[in-house]
């Protein structure tokens, strides 16, 4: 029996998504917010959000932004407004399988009120270490577009060792740049200095930024701060890949007119194809494990 599938909006990777999960016998997907798109998805079932219906569904996926706080979804593809409410919510099933990349308080509590199952895929680490690639690989593109040297030789210092800090800092060094990659804890600070990097303690990056040609942050918290960016040359940039706000203080940066630039949502802006892959990938993955439990 073939899974009822309804993707509800998304931006350039779920077309690939789509196309990967089209590829799948055992599914029936239904496809709302696709509707201004020049070509078409042959074959599946294109419809208004009105035209579900919800108790027939065995898995919906939303966009990587999820709703907002009203419920709305965005709709990259179309210009109908998509708004979910509780009310829709309840009349899923209860074994439906709800994917988003993030959530927020209210869809986290609407799914958890309606004893919905709720999967933000951008929270889970394999999806976060396959987005990593393209994120640094986007990173690299912007440290080329921004500056008038090369990465080679350049001074790059890279704050956060997590999934995308570590992949960061090895595409960098593998481009031919000194670099340094600040940490809190100990243990990340001895596998940063094993690796061949330069460990920098996160608290006292204040005290290496006067020698950094790119500051590149991953951490989503306020750590590149007034005193860090004072030190900075004139000619460093700073490229934040936290999510928004990032963890830079912009106004200053700007006041010391150093470049500084919030990369948000890399992957689907220099790789939407690859990333709408990872995300198939993933979910199909976790269908199938479901259907065998």
């Amino acid at each position: 029996m073939s899974q009822k599938i309804a993707v509800i909006g998304g931006d350039a990777r779920y077309l690939e998504l789509i196309r990967q999960l089209k590829g799948i016998s055992t599914t029936d997907i239904m496809l709302v917010g696709y509707d201004k798109l020049e070509q078409g998805f042959t074959g599946l079932k294109q419809m208004d959000f009105s035209e579900l219906e919800p108790e027939k569904l065995d898995v919906v996926i939303l966009p990587i932004t999820g709703m907002d706080h009203q419920g709305k979804v965005e709709t990259v593809f179309s210009d109908q407004t998509v708004v979910i409410t509780k009310e829709w919510f309840m009349k899923l099933k209860e074994e439906v399988v709800i994917f988003t990349g993030i959530t927020n308080e209210t869809l986290t509590n609407v799914t958890e009120e309606t004893n919905k199952t709720l999967i933000p895929l951008l929270n889970r680490d394999d999806v976060a270490i396959y987005n990593s690639i393209p994120t640094a690989e986007g990173t690299i593109m912007m440290a080329i577009e921004h500056t008038d040297f090369t990465i080679h030789g350049s001074r790059v210092l890279v704050t956060g060792f997590g999934r995308v800090g570590m992949t960061v800092a090895n595409k960098f060094q593998a481009l031919g740049a000194k670099v340094s990659v600040a940490a809190r804890s100990i243990r990340d600070l001895a596998r940063i200095t094993e690796m061949g990097f330069k460990a920098v303690p996160l608290e006292k990056i204040a005290d290496y930024t006067s020698d950094c040609d790119m500051l590149i942050n991953t951490i989503p918290a306020p750590i590149i701060k007034k005193d860090s960016i004072q030190q900075l040359p004139s000619h460093a940039i700073i490229i934040d890949l936290a999510s928004k706000p990032g963890g830079t203080d912009f106004k200053y940066a700007k006041q010391r007119a150093i470049k500084a630039i919030l990369a948000r949502s890399l992957p689907g802006i220099v790789a939407p194809k690859t990333a709408g892959k990872i995300l198939a990938d993933v979910i199909s993955q976790i269908l199938q494990e479901r259907k065998e439990s």
